[in-house]
């Protein structure tokens, strides 16, 4: 594509959030998306920047019917904090008016929530050590990490070939956390890494939402 994805990235601060009409015309007048018509693309395949960088990946039939159906599992094991999740006046992560109800023909539970073997939790500035996600607090914690492992290993595969220098330094990460749930004597952290077989830290699970759209700046990094 006809697109410095660099210079696109440059030109973005946290303010263009994806509304604003007449500064998301004046980015594209400077930064043209270069479409070069439509292209039906079958196989697996990588698209270009004008530079040879890599923007996207396109891996069709990654997720085979088996490792669909576990994540059906893991989203069904998932389902009463899905449920909980949906706020009347959350933003527009939670509010329930993005999310599609539940019906005969559909019965995964709308919702969307966060699962982390390790992380610092929102309104508590003051906590010096990180915990795991409520998600994976309750009994059903070894179910649901067993049924999450093979899309996890998955994506962390993926990483090792499209980011390897994030892939290393996410399972140096991991091997920090281990020593510090050991030496803090965290025994649930300790417990529930064995499981975890991402090497991202935090998963998002969103079940049956529509996205509005909008760009999040924090992915430029």
């Amino acid at each position: 594509m006809l697109i410095d994805i660099a210079r696109y990235s440059k030109l973005i601060s946290p303010k263009d959030t994806g509304h604003n009409e007449e500064r998301e015309e004046k980015l594209l007048q400077r930064c043209p998306p270069g479409h070069e018509g439509t292209k039906l693309v079958e196989i697996p395949a990588t698209i270009l920047d004008v530079s040879g960088a890599i923007i996207a990946w396109y891996l069709p039939d990654a997720l085979t019917d088996a490792t669909q159906k576990e994540i059906w599992v893991a989203s069904d094991l998932l389902a009463p904090m899905l449920e909980e999740s949906v706020k009347v006046d959350g933003n527009w992560r939670t509010n329930q008016r993005w999310f599609k109800p539940s019906s005969e023909d559909d019965v995964l539970t709308p919702g969307c929530i966060n699962v982390s073997p390790a992380w610092f939790q929102q309104g508590h500035e003051n906590q010096l050590d990180p915990q795991v996600s409520a998600s994976l607090k309750g009994a059903l914690s070894e179910k649901i990490l067993k049924a999450i492992a093979r899309p996890a290993a998955i994506a962390t595969a993926a990483l090792r070939v499209m980011h390897p220098e994030q892939y290393w330094a996410g399972l140096r990460a991991f091997g920090s956390l281990g020593e510090k749930a050991q030496s803090k004597e965290l025994p649930k952290m300790s417990e529930t890494l064995q499981y975890w077989a991402s090497v991202f830290n935090s998963l998002s699970v969103i079940s049956n939402r529509q996205t509005p759209n909008h760009r999040d700046h924090l992915s430029i990094a």
